[in-house]
Parts: C-alpha cells; sequence; structure tokens
C-alpha cells in the first residue's frame, strides 16, 4: 500500500496548493483556488480534461455539471462508476476554476498545476492502462509531438494515436462541453465512429 499512501500524500499536497494565487505565472487566481483532482493507485483509466468550471468549483466534484452527463454517456458508465476512485482518476490540467474571460467563457488551466505536479502524479500512476485526453491543452501535454495541428484532425486520429501508444494507451477526445455541440453535429464521424469504439474499449478495461 505505500503506491497508495504517497498518492494520498500527494494528493492533501495538492488541495493545499495556493501557488496560482501566491506566486502565480501571471495575473494571480481571481478567487481563493480549490484544487479538484482524483488520484488513485488501482485505477486503470484516467480522464485527463482541462480545468473544472464554476459549478465544479462550488461544489469539488469533477465533472459534476452536464459536460460530465455527456462524458459519461461517451464513455457508456453510469455516476457510480464514474467516481468510483479505485477505478477511475482524473487530473485535469489545471486543477482550479480559472475564472471567465471578457466573454463569459472560461479562462484556459492554470500553467502552474503542470509544472508543479503533472510529471510527479503520473509516474505515482503507472499501473494506468488509458488516459482519455480530453481538449487541446491535455492534448499538447500527453501527446506532444503526435498532436495533430488542430484538435479536430487530432481527435480524427483517435485510433491510430490508440494503437500508437502503449503503457499507458491515449485517446484524444473533443471536450464534451454544451459549447462543442455545433461540433458534434458538424463532425457526425466523431459519433458514428469513435464513440462506439470509446465505448467498447471502456467496457473491457473496467471488466478486467
Amino acid at each position: 500500500m505505500e503506491q497508495a499512501a504517497k498518492l494520498n500524500r500527494l494528493t492533501e499536497k495538492i488541495e493545499n496548493c495556493r501557488i496560482c494565487r501566491d506566486a502565480p505565472n501571471g495575473a494571480a487566481m481571481p478567487h481563493e483556488p480549490r484544487p479538484v483532482v482524483r488520484l488513485s493507485s488501482t485505477a486503470r483509466i484516467c480522464i485527463a480534461g482541462q480545468a473544472p468550471g464554476m459549478k465544479v468549483h462550488e461544489t469539488g466534484v469533477p465533472f459534476n455539471d452536464p459536460s460530465g452527463d455527456r462524458l459519461r454517456d461517451w464513455m457508456g458508465i453510469d455516476r457510480a462508476c464514474f467516481y468510483d476512485q479505485r477505478r477511475i482518476a482524473i487530473v485535469p490540467m489545471g486543477f482550479c476554476f480559472p475564472g471567465y474571460d471578457a466573454k463569459g467563457g472560461d479562462l484556459p488551466p492554470r500553467k502552474e498545476c503542470v509544472k508543479a505536479w503533472h510529471d510527479e502524479i503520473f509516474a505515482g500512476m503507472p499501473q494506468l492502462e488509458v488516459i482519455l485526453v480530453i481538449g487541446q491543452y491535455a492534448q499538447r501535454y500527453h501527446l506532444g509531438k503526435r498532436r495533430a495541428k488542430t484538435l479536430t484532425q487530432t481527435v480524427e486520429q483517435a485510433k491510430a494515436v490508440w494503437n500508437e501508444t502503449a503503457a499507458p494507451r491515449i485517446l484524444p477526445l473533443p471536450h464534451p462541453s454544451w459549447r462543442n455541440t455545433a461540433w458534434l453535429k458538424k463532425n457526425p464521424w466523431f459519433e458514428r465512429d469513435i464513440l462506439p469504439f470509446l465505448k467498447e474499449e471502456v467496457r473491457k478495461i473496467l471488466a478486467g
């Protein structure tokens, strides 16, 4: 249980992190930080998203919003399975809600988290078999040079990326936000080709 103890200590450090308030990279966080992350020594699936929204900031529960409902539907699982930390880890690129931009949209994930925590986090979860990489910021970190020029091109290559990666395998996805509903309608191949593949792989891993 040494791995679990280390991850528990790491989680505690992250939950107490205030770098973006006290030593920010750029403008300071516009509100009190509330890091939201779920690490696991047993989970074989990790969801690597962007950053919590306001509802998640208020509740402390990741993907506790309509985008989470859509993501769970994409994966073919219910809330009980999704929030079972023994089975699924959740590690966004930014752990805190970053605030809103001038148009009322969420700002990009804070840069401080990746530099301070991510390498240690993923080194501490070697049992992961799959990372679902959601959105361009997570894809930039997890795919590096394998990322295509656009998010659409990257997601189009999802099965190829899956086959090219191992221990853990990576599957790039768009963000399940309602703001991407137009993207989903414009790219019907995602629901036709990628989602059945995603559901089947998730089913096999969770049944494993």
